[in-house]
């Protein structure tokens, strides 16, 4: 298998660091709104590469953070260490804590997630569960000479690495032009480690450190939870092209120099960026759509998983409602051949070209445009329905399109399906405690719900 490693700039051949075995990390969203299909683009990519490594027969350790502190608006004029906490911002404009800010967005991220029957990680891992991580981390660079305090955090010095910056052009980022230089910091690319509270209110997530009360900086939570999990060294790191400036840089600075361990990840996989209209997708644009939006319009989710696997990953691709119903029709087209050669025995080929064809192409990059033009071939190719059944269900595993899932009364139980006709009704009464309490119930149970187009959609975990 080849992937492209942003690292160097190359196509490689993928081996990893202990046989059959893969640690693979995805930059999971900050959790102060509803995640955009833009998000969503870079999170259906990685469970296509993590459905690609479980095919070649690899053991899979897959981590998803969800960041709910720290991540500062000032980033998006290049300098994440200024301005306003996202979930402190979006507490104010909602008038909730913080606290209940990130529960709402963590819920329905997830249940966006599993709308589009994404590959559930082995542990979805949130900042404020790992702020003792934070710090040990954060002291461990102070102790090894990384570190140096200001009158509002703690920063790393970018100075101390001589390899700052490998994964991007940091080195033009300049104090000046959009980044407003803090007072006390050496240099514009230094970042925060940890910020102090203000003095002249109190904030929802604040915590005690070593060094005054505050709260961890956005990069130092992704280095301290793949490294708890992961081990100091790891194969695969996920994210969008928009973090490969100054978050994944930040993330290799601090963990190599408090573990001395290089590479601290071995491949870099970064997905472009989704436009939409032909420009750029943002919320002050009114255009940053989400999975419910795509539901309002009466479009499976699942038919925006094909339109992002219509382009390569590192392409950029442009989202129009024409665009997407072109793939909703693909979609129940490929719902059509499924549900004919569903009754039909499968039979294994003892050797198929189509077969092998396809996983060539995911394994070249996780090239999935190939890959579905080698599908559609297949269908309409003069091989037997009973190749065809299995083909396309070998397809299926790489692509998680539900193709072949048998109904809800056929796998759910009955006792399953009344709690999650109170949780509907619940929610139409407008009571929204009683259908979380409900929610719950049903995953103690070992199920989830899915909000669809047609209704709540059970699943087993």
């Amino acid at each position: 298998m080849k992937l492209t490693n942003s690292l160097h700039q190359q196509l490689e051949e993928f081996i990893p660091l202990h046989a059959g075995k893969v640690g693979m990390y995805c930059c999971g969203p900050t959790v102060y709104d509803y995640a955009t299909i833009g998000n969503f683009r870079t999170y259906v990519i990685a469970d296509l590469a993590l459905r690609t490594f479980q095919f070649q027969g690899l053991d899979v350790t897959y981590i998803m953070n969800l960041t709910d502190v720290g991540h500062l608006t000032g980033d998006n004029f290049g300098d994440s260490s200024t301005g306003e906490d996202r979930l402190e911002k979006a507490a104010v404009k909602e008038q909730k804590s913080a606290w209940d800010i990130a529960k709402f967005y963590t819920d329905a991220y997830i249940a966006d997630y599993r709308a589009l029957h994404l590959t559930e990680p082995k542990a979805w891992v949130k900042a404020t569960d790992h702020i003792s991580e934070q710090i040990s981390l954060i002291q461990e660079l102070e102790k090894r000479g990384f570190t140096y305090a200001t009158a509002d955090g703690i920063y790393f010095d970018t100075e101390k690495d001589s390899d700052y910056g490998e994964l991007s052009t940091l080195d033009q980022v300049k104090a000046g032009s959009r980044v407003e230089m803090i007072e006390g910091k050496k240099n514009p690319r230094d970042f925060a480690l940890w910020k102090f509270s203000p003095r002249d209110k109190q904030r929802d997530m604040e915590w005690i450190s070593p060094w005054g009360k505050g709260f961890p900086g956005w990069h130092i939570e992704c280095s301290a939870m793949a490294m708890k999990y992961l081990g100091p060294q790891f194969d695969v790191h996920f994210g969008g092209e928009d973090l490969r400036s100054t978050h994944h840089p930040n993330e290799i600075a601090q963990s190599e120099s408090a573990t001395g361990v290089k590479p601290f990840v071995k491949y870099w996989l970064h997905v472009a960026f989704l436009q939409v209209d032909g420009g750029k997708m943002g919320k002050s644009l009114g255009n940053a759509y989400t999975i419910q939006d795509i539901v309002a319009r009466g479009i499976d989710p699942l038919a925006l998983k094909l339109f992002y696997f219509g382009a390569h990953y590192r392409s950029k691709l442009n989202f129009t409602w024409e665009a997407l119903q072109a793939s909703a029709n693909a979609l129940e087209k490929l719902r059509g051949y499924s549900e004919r050669l569903k009754t039909i025995q499968p039979h294994k080929p003892t050797k198929s070209a189509f077969i092998e064809s396809f996983s060539q192409a995911m394994e070249d990059d996780l090239n999935s445009p190939q890959a579905l033009a080698i599908m559609w071939q297949m269908l309409k190719s003069d091989i037997s329905d009973e190749e065809k059944a299995y083909s396309l269900a070998c397809f299926d595993s790489f692509l998680g399109l539900q193709l072949f899932t048998h109904t809800i009364d056929e796998e759910i139980p009955a006792s399953i399906i009344e709690l999650s006709n109170q949780r509907q009704q619940a929610k139409e009464r407008k009571d929204y405690i009683s259908a979380d309490i409900l929610r719950k119930q049903i995953e103690e149970a070992g199920f989830h719900v899915v909000d669809t187009i047609h209704g709540p959609e059970i699943q087993r975990s």
